[in-house]
């Protein structure tokens, strides 16, 4: 006797077919998140500002999950590795890189986009949590604004720090160097901006 649940109608799919294409529950709600959430992103080119395209991307993040609140719980809370979660912090890493290269992070770059993933959830997460009609965007602004650069280096003046981080972020681009050098350059950057 076949087991005829009305989601299986809805989906016009047996199980043995979801479980064929994703292979269990979290492989569905993994398709699910990361389809949604990437279409969510719209394409537009860069910015020239590249501290305009982290803000940008931070405010299609929060669009995101105040548009899809369960969805983005579902992403976001979940354990274990997710695509949709790796993909956002791929294209937040990019966005990270380009501020680095411009020389314009106040922290070294890795520690720099896991402050602006850290902060941008957990923003998201508490306007997700906050009645529609009592939510403040200024905190998610000020979360932002805290969490990111402004126009200042690495350091409160310019100097070798803010050297450091930029060239550090451009390090992979250089041509003339050996992997070997690379390493060792990177390694003294990242002392200096220590």
């Amino acid at each position: 006797m076949a087991d005829n649940r009305p989601e299986d109608a809805a989906a016009g799919v047996q199980p043995p077919t979801i479980y064929r294409l994703f292979g269990d529950k979290d492989g569905l709600l993994d398709a699910v998140t990361v389809q949604n959430y990437l279409e969510a992103k719209p394409a537009q080119p860069p910015a020239e500002d590249p501290l305009e395209d982290l803000r940008r991307g931070w405010d299609q993040h929060l669009e995101f999950g105040l548009a899809n609140p369960a969805l983005y719980l579902l992403m976001t809370i979940r354990p274990g590795p997710s695509p949709a979660p790796e993909k956002s912090l791929e294209i937040l890493a990019a966005r990270v890189s380009r501020v680095a290269s411009a020389g314009r992070l106040r922290v070294p770059e890795s520690l720099a986009a896991a402050l602006v993933h850290a902060a941008g959830s957990g923003a998201t997460l508490s306007l997700i949590s906050t009645s529609p009609d009592s939510r403040d965007l200024a905190v998610s602004v000020a979360a932002r604004e805290t969490a990111i650069s402004t126009d200042r280096p690495v350091s409160r003046t310019p100097g070798p720090a803010a050297a450091a981080t930029a060239l550090r972020a451009v390090l992979p681009q250089v041509s003339g160097l050996s992997a070997a050098e690379k390493a060792l350059m990177s390694e003294w950057l990242d002392r200096i901006t220590d």
